[in-house]
Order: structure tokens, then C-alpha cells, then sequence
């Protein structure tokens, strides 16, 4: 494995950085997206039996807003509960703005790897080809051994290039899909919480 990397040349540099990059981004981001600590499930419910209990006090709504995403958002409508729907859905809004800013960190960085590294194997091919053919003007092909280094070194950047891109641009699009999926949650779990306190909407029975 060494001898390859060696082989590539100095363009395997910035493609082996890229791929450890992508793997701790990969790894963060599946322990960071977990719906558990992301949406927990039925938090609106028991936020309304608190409100039906008339038990929302400050202390809650704090911390409420540091539990977990969809609880910051939640937290954002009840300090508005008291006034208009619109207000309470309009904050709601703007903290899940925000919310879904920060569920989508380091995706743009997982996908400009994606896109580069291919580029990166490209050069390291180009570079490899480069040098096969200054061999060939200055000592002809004579020597397969000295051509062979140069097509070696294409070969090998271009695959390490695709072996980073391909698993990159599918988490990049699994990571994409969970994001929508996580906030289609939360922003079903807030309507649900405006509705009810409202009166627009009954509360759903166990």
C-alpha cells in the first residue's frame, strides 16, 4: 500500500487529506443526526399535557431549548404562546432556520470533497502523462521501465481520486435525505404544537 501511495506521486497528498477529512465528517455527522437526540418523538404531546396542566413556566422553556433541536424550536413557540399564532409560527420559523443551518453543517464540505477529489486524480493523471511523453522526446521508448513510472502514477491518482469520490457523494446524499427527513419531523411536531394551543386543532388520544 505504501509503494502505491509512493507511486502516485505528490498529488496522492492532498487526495489521502481529503479522505480523512471525509471519513471524520462521515463519522461526526452519523452520531450527530440521530433522530433520538435530533426529534424526539411525541415531544409536543408532552409539552401540550404540561400546558393543559398550565405547568410551562421559564424554567421549562429553558430547558426545553437545550435538550435538543426540535426542543430549541419548540421552545422558540412558547415564548410567543401568548400572543398571536402567527407570532408564535413565525418564530418557530425563524429558530428552525436555524436549526436546520446547523443540522446541515459540514455537508457543503462533504460535497466539495466529492467533487475535488475526481479533479485531484484528473491532475495526477495528467501530471503522470506529462512525464511519459517528456521521456518519449528526450530518450524515446527504449526504456519501457522509465514509461511505466509515469503511466503508473496516472493510473493509481486516478483511481485513489474515485475511491474518495464514489463513498463521498453517497453519504453526501444520505446526509441530505436524513436532514429533509429530520425536518419534515420537527416541522410536523411544531404545527401540531401551534394548533393545539390555538384551539385549532384537538389533541390526538393515546
Amino acid at each position: 500500500m505504501f509503494e502505491l501511495i509512493v507511486s502516485g506521486g505528490w498529488i496522492m497528498a492532498p487526495i489521502i487529506l481529503c479522505s480523512i477529512l471525509a471519513f471524520t465528517i462521515i463519522a461526526e455527522r452519523f452520531w450527530t443526526l440521530r433522530e433520538k437526540s435530533i426529534a424526539p418523538s411525541n415531544l409536543a404531546d408532552q409539552i401540550i399535557k404540561l400546558h393543559k396542566k398550565k405547568r410551562i413556566t421559564n424554567e421549562v422553556i429553558e430547558k426545553l431549548y437545550s435538550d435538543s433541536p426540535l426542543g430549541r424550536i419548540l421552545a422558540a413557540g412558547l415564548r410567543n404562546m401568548n400572543g398571536a399564532r402567527d407570532i408564535m409560527k413565525e418564530s418557530i420559523e425563524e429558530e428552525g432556520r436555524q436549526v436546520a443551518q446547523e443540522l446541515e453543517r459540514f455537508l457543503n464540505t462533504l460535497g466539495t470533497i466529492a467533487s475535488i477529489t475526481p479533479l485531484l486524480g484528473l491532475l495526477g493523471t495528467v501530471i503522470g502523462m506529462i512525464k511519459v511523453f517528456a521521456v518519449i522526446t528526450s530518450l524515446g521508448v527504449g526504456d519501457p521501465k522509465v514509461l511505466a513510472d509515469g503511466i503508473s502514477e496516472a493510473l493509481i491518482t486516478t483511481a485513489a481520486g474515485l475511491s474518495v469520490a464514489i463513498p463521498t457523494v453517497m453519504f453526501y446524499r444520505y446526509f441530505r435525505g436524513r436532514v429533509d427527513e429530520l425536518l419534515l419531523k420537527m416541522e410536523a411536531q411544531a404545527v401540531y404544537l401551534v394548533e393545539v394551543i390555538h384551539g385549532d386543532r384537538q389533541e390526538l388520544k393515546d
